[in-house]
């Protein structure tokens, strides 16, 4: 984590602050002043801002899963109920990695690394999202060709990577975008409205029997499924 993210995340002060003090050389690590932002702390160094010894935050990953009817923020001007208010308050500051609309329930991964977030969320990875799709109606297969060519919307295409019916009226689907409530658009561009849209698995981290409302923390493996295989093949 560069320097400036290890004392914002440490409490110092925002990013901006946090520069200005790099910059003035308030900053030491192991004694050594340090000016440049892009430097790293290793585990085990003695990071300083004017003398005072600064403890880095540890890093927490939980999984959710979203109730429909919370919305994905910290804070809401309508009063309604957020994803945060299902958190112990004792945790750090976390932010979602990825949004679910409030009426969409399932899988959302909280975390306070940075550096993951980007990794799932930047389009070169392409991480893979699973939805359950509950319809209004019975589903029509021979509908999925238009799903995995794609619909344009707002002047882009989207597409599904997979769709398989699973009962009359439910269909498992696989994205790789990220556009607005691209699902629930999609459907109705064919005639459906979507009910019920869960969220069950991200990469190949898989919702599974977790109650609604409820969170765990990742496990070693689920945390290492989630990183870029390029990064994996050099742990």
């Amino acid at each position: 984590m560069r320097l400036n993210r290890f004392l914002a995340a440490a409490g110092v002060g925002s990013r901006r602050h946090c520069d200005q003090l790099i910059a003035e050389g308030r900053v030491t690590i192991n004694g050594r002043v340090v000016t440049d932002f892009s430097t790293q702390p290793a585990e085990g160094d003695h990071v300083k801002v004017g003398g005072k010894l600064v403890r880095g935050e540890r890093h927490l990953y939980i999984i959710l899963h979203k109730p429909a009817g919370f919305v994905s923020t910290r804070a809401d001007p309508n009063a309604r109920d957020t994803i945060f208010d299902l958190l112990p308050p004792k945790f750090p500051r976390l932010f979602n990695i990825g949004r679910l609309d409030a009426q969409t329930e399932g899988l959302l991964i909280l975390t306070n690394d940075g550096d993951l977030a980007q990794r799932l969320t930047h389009p070169r990875y392409k991480v893979e999202k699973e939805y359950e799709v509950t319809l209004d109606r019975p589903w029509e297969a021979s509908l999925a060709p238009k799903l995995l060519a794609g619909i344009m919307l707002d002047g882009e295409r989207a597409r599904m990577e997979k769709v398989q019916t699973i009962r009359m009226t439910r269909v498992r689907v696989v994205l790789r975008q990220g556009i607005n409530r691209q699902i629930r658009r999609m459907f109705y561009e064919l005639g459906f409205e979507v009910k019920k849209l869960v969220r069950v698995r991200v990469g190949h981290l898989r919702l599974g029997d977790l109650p609604r409302g409820h969170w765990r923390p990742l496990s070693k493996a689920e945390l290492k499924s989630l990183q870029p295989k390029a990064v994996r093949d050099r742990a």
